[in-house]
């Protein structure tokens, strides 16, 4: 009896190592089967690096100034040197105007000043004639009074007062004819002033360009009747037009949300994609004030146009330009893929030291084009799943896979 409940003991306790044993297997198994399970996620590593907030704006290419020429004067066209296309100087005769009535006024302007001053020098020989006759009528008295002051009585009273008469009256006549000189003088002065502005008028039938540029448009031929351009209530014609291209004004319409960020002399860089080419520019002004409509702020970027003539800018092409809106040196960073927003919160799932998936609420701060800033939640070097998310969920167990920047695979894996 005792050696059978010995036996009982025994196979009792070799079916309880053998279940221990089948289970411990099973468990093994379950976890190797669990490893080799767990699906690649392409991860990337937080980092620090510069990271500016830039906003992408296209605009359209303006001449920086731009302008009809018009005429001074009415005429018709003498001849006209320029057309479309053709680059000027600042001060280059464009179209020469013929304005015959403008040469006889001009005529009769020269004819004027010579009469006037035939006038003038028969008053300065009248001034002469009347300062010669007072110094004799002078003297003639001056001795009879003498005479009368040495002998009374030798002079007749009614003889000395007529002598003083005439003394006075050739002081008169001196007087008169140096007024009758200034009055000529002031004749002539009246002369010339009128010969200087029909010759400014005459000077403004050569139509000079205002600046240096190129023609964009040419109204007028030889011949055509040009109407002076001095009124804005008139439709005068102008003659050409005419565009700065040496600088271009390149407009682009700032977002509210960005005004306060916009700063005066920030270089940016111009992409035309026309031309494939980048240039230079600086943003110069701004509106200071929004469009009711579009809630934007009306901006403008200088642009130089150094070889005007070689594969450059044409105006009103489009470009496209990156606006630095903020700017840190040292931001810790994130890939945009990497994060999921719903409102004002921002949650990343990270990769733990077991290989897990966590969820991670996130701060961030300011935005780059690829990369956002974390201000609080994650640490550098933490790994962060980037791409799909809906296929995990926080606490599966994965095998990272390292992705650099441009998409990349890293070798090895982590």
């Amino acid at each position: 009896m005792q050696v059978q409940r010995k036996y009982l003991v025994i196979s009792a306790v070799a079916v309880v190592a053998g279940i221990i044993l089948v289970l411990a297997l099973a468990g093994r198994r379950a976890e190797a089967d669990g490893e080799s399970s767990a699906r690649t996620v392409a991860v990337a590593r937080v980092e620090r690096k510069p990271l500016d907030n830039t906003i992408t704006l296209s605009g359209e290419f303006r001449p920086f100034q731009e302008v009809d020429v018009h005429a001074k004067v009415a005429g018709y066209i003498k001849t006209i040197s320029v057309d479309v296309g053709d680059r000027v100087k600042e001060g280059q005769t464009l179209a020469v105007l013929e304005v015959p009535e403008l040469i006889a006024q001009m005529e009769g302007a020269e004819a004027s000043i010579r009469r006037d001053q035939d006038a003038i020098r028969r008053a300065q020989s009248d001034v002469h004639r009347a300062e010669s006759a007072h110094a004799a009528s002078h003297a003639a008295y001056f001795r009879l009074k003498q005479a009368s002051e040495q002998r009374p009585g030798l002079i007749a009273e009614q003889e000395l007062d007529d002598s003083m008469a005439k003394d006075k009256e050739s002081e008169a006549n001196v007087g008169a004819t140096q007024a009758a000189l200034a009055e000529a003088r002031n004749q002539l002065n009246v002369a010339e002033a009128n010969r200087q502005q029909l010759a400014a008028m005459q000077a403004y039938t050569h139509i000079t360009a205002p600046f240096s540029g190129v023609i964009t448009k040419r109204y007028a031929d030889t011949g055509s009747l040009i109407q002076a351009g001095t009124a804005s209530n008139t439709q005068a014609m102008p003659v050409v037009r005419l565009a700065e291209t040496d600088k271009f004004r390149l407009t682009l319409p700032v977002p509210e949300s960005a005004v306060p960020q916009v700063q005066t002399g920030s270089s940016v860089q111009v992409r035309v994609p026309a031309l494939s080419r980048t240039f230079q520019g600086r943003v110069a002004r701004f509106a200071d004030s929004l469009d009711q409509q579009t809630r934007t702020m009306h901006t403008e970027v200088d642009v130089e146009n150094k070889n005007p003539n070689q594969d450059s800018v044409v105006l009103g092409m489009y470009a496209e330009v990156d606006l630095v809106l903020a700017r840190k040196g040292d931001a810790l960073t994130v890939p945009v893929q990497a994060v999921s927003r719903n409102g004002d919160e921002a949650v990343v799932l990270v990769v733990n030291g077991d290989n897990r998936l966590e969820e991670r609420k996130i701060k961030l701060g300011i935005e780059g084009v690829n990369s956002l800033e974390v201000v609080s939640g994650l640490n550098e070097g933490d790994r962060v799943v980037i791409g799909s998310r809906s296929q995990f969920q926080p606490g599966d167990r994965v095998t990272p896979k390292l992705i650099q920047a441009g998409g990349k695979a890293v070798e090895g894996g982590l």
